[in-house]
Formats: structure tokens, C-alpha cells, sequence
């Protein structure tokens, strides 16, 4: 019977079932519940309503990078944190056959996961070593990485800046002191031809674990390491849900409106060259309708 639950923890919940949910559910299932019933709990649970909306992203995410899109006014609804948000932002705007660095992979969800894996050119770089298949994985300090100059056509980094030179032993790490996200910026300028970044966002915090800056300090942040800023959005979480904003309600702050941020930058930066900033110009004023720059 353990074997069975675990297989169906896994199939349902995608992972395995924990000795403490294993006893209870033999329990229960003495006691005459059905498997029909168990299965019914499972697939309505609060935990395979996230799962279930990661999965969604990645889906969604998919079949925008097969069509050429690159989406923007997603939408999620409350209750939920930023991830279905993030997810297909950013996956949706990786190329085919690009090769691809992921920040801050070894605590990442395993659905997002699998679909890094299904991109083919992956290398995963964390603190914490962790193997996935699909993704080359280092183990490296982002603030240093082993990388030569433009070894990746691309950087991912999911809410992963903000906890840079911030007290991570939460995930068993030792705690740090510092600003040194500049020196971080920097090193992605240097390993990426181009970098997507999402990062929480709203009234200035500098917490324990991580570091919550205001839209346009976030944005200075990232022209000061040497970045132009090709295109950003901004979303915060209000009673309809995760929508696109132009400005964010003035003191909203982390955490106070659902599991995680109460809003959230996403931003596609280039190297800040000269002849990229010209580009940037003359495109804004060619697509002054579209503007992809609502924080610039």
C-alpha cells in the first residue's frame, strides 16, 4: 500500500508522500475511506491549485515561444503568489535553440523545472548543487561565476536578485552582509548577451532575507551595472487578482496581500552599449502607441 500512495502522491502532487501523510492516510483508509474520495481530496487541494497553475504557465509559456510572442496584461487570480505571473513572462521569451542560464535553480519548483529541461541548452548555477535532468547543473556564487564572456545568449533569474548578499540560511546557506547585487548585475552583463529578471517590487524594504526596492530603484539598479532596459511591466496583486499596472498603489508592501509579493517587476535587459540605447530610442518613438517601457 505505501508504494501505491507514494505513486499517487507523485502522479497527482508530483512529489513523494510524506511519513506523517502516509500514516494518516492508511489510517483513514482503514477507517473506510475510498480511493475515489482520496483522489477527489488530492485533486482539490490548495497544494494542486498551485501545482496545477504552474503547469498552466509553463504550458502557456510554450505555446507563446512557439507562436513568437512575448506576452504581457497576464492575469492570475488572488490568493495566489507571483509565479504564474513570472513563469510565462519570462519562459515565453526564450528563442529556439538559445542557450540558457538559470539563476537560483536548486530551490525552484519542479514544474518550472521541467520546463527549463524541455528548452535542451540549459546550465542551472546555485549555491546549493542539485541535479535535474535536462540542465547542466554548477554549483557557483552568482556574484563570481565560472562562465567566459558571453557564454549564454540568455539569463533567467526568477525572484533570485532580491535575496542576493541577503541572510539565506534558510536554505541552509550561511548568512551574508552587504549590498553586493550591483556586483551580481554586473557578472549576468558579462555571462548574457540579454537577461530576464523578475524582481518583487512596491514600498522600499531591506529585510532579513531579501530586499524589496521601488520600480525606479530597481531600475537604476540595473542601468548603474551597465544594462539598458528593453522592455518591463510591472503587476501587482489586488481583490481581481495578479494585473498589469502602469503605477503601483502607493505604499503597498511585501506580503500583505497574498503567500508572496504584493507586486512584482518583470524586465528583459540588454547590455547598456551605445548603439543598443539608439535602438531602444528610435524603436519607443516608432511604437509610441506600444511602448514596452511603462517604469523608464
Amino acid at each position: 500500500m505505501q508504494r501505491d500512495l507514494d505513486a499517487l502522491w507523485r502522479f497527482v502532487l508530483r512529489r513523494p508522500i510524506e511519513p506523517a501523510e502516509l500514516q494518516s492516510t492508511e489510517e483513514r483508509l482503514a477507517e473506510g475511506m475510498s480511493y475515489a474520495s482520496l483522489l477527489q481530496e488530492l485533486a482539490t487541494s490548495a497544494e494542486f491549485e498551485h501545482l496545477r497553475r504552474l503547469e498552466d504557465g509553463v504550458a502557456q509559456a510554450a505555446a507563446l515561444r512557439r507562436s513568437g510572442e512575448r506576452p504581457r496584461n497576464l492575469e492570475a487570480p488572488p490568493g495566489v503568489d507571483e509565479r504564474p505571473i513570472e513563469i510565462p513572462w519570462c519562459l515565453a521569451r526564450i528563442g529556439p535553440d538559445e542557450r540558457v542560464l538559470d539563476i537560483g535553480y536548486a530551490f525552484a519548483e519542479p514544474v518550472y523545472l521541467e520546463g527549463l529541461g524541455e528548452l535542451g541548452n540549459v546550465t542551472g548555477v546555485d549555491l546549493v548543487l542539485r541535479e535535474v535532468p535536462g540542465l547542466e547543473s554548477v554549483q557557483a556564487d552568482l556574484r563570481d561565476l565560472p562562465f567566459e564572456n558571453e557564454s549564454f545568449d540568455v539569463a533567467v533569474a526568477i525572484s533570485t536578485l532580491e535575496h542576493v548578499g541577503r541572510d539565506n540560511t534558510q536554505y541552509g546557506l550561511n548568512a551574508e552582509e552587504g549590498d553586493t547585487l550591483d556586483v551580481a548585475l554586473r557578472e549576468l552583463r558579462r555571462v548574457a548577451k540579454r537577461v530576464l529578471v523578475t524582481v518583487p517590487t512596491g514600498e522600499r524594504e531591506l529585510l532579513a532575507e531579501q530586499s524589496v526596492y521601488e520600480p525606479s530603484e530597481w531600475i537604476d539598479r540595473f542601468t548603474r551595472a551597465g544594462f539598458a532596459v528593453f522592455e518591463d511591466e510591472l503587476y501587482e496583486l489586488g481583490p481581481d487578482g495578479w494585473r498589469s499596472v502602469l503605477e503601483l498603489t502607493p505604499g503597498i508592501r511585501y506580503g500583505t496581500r497574498g503567500p508572496g509579493a504584493s507586486a512584482v517587476l518583470c524586465a528583459e535587459l540588454h547590455p547598456g552599449t551605445i548603439g543598443e540605447k539608439l535602438r531602444l530610442a528610435l524603436r519607443d518613438v516608432r511604437y509610441r502607441h506600444d511602448v514596452r517601457r511603462v517604469t523608464g
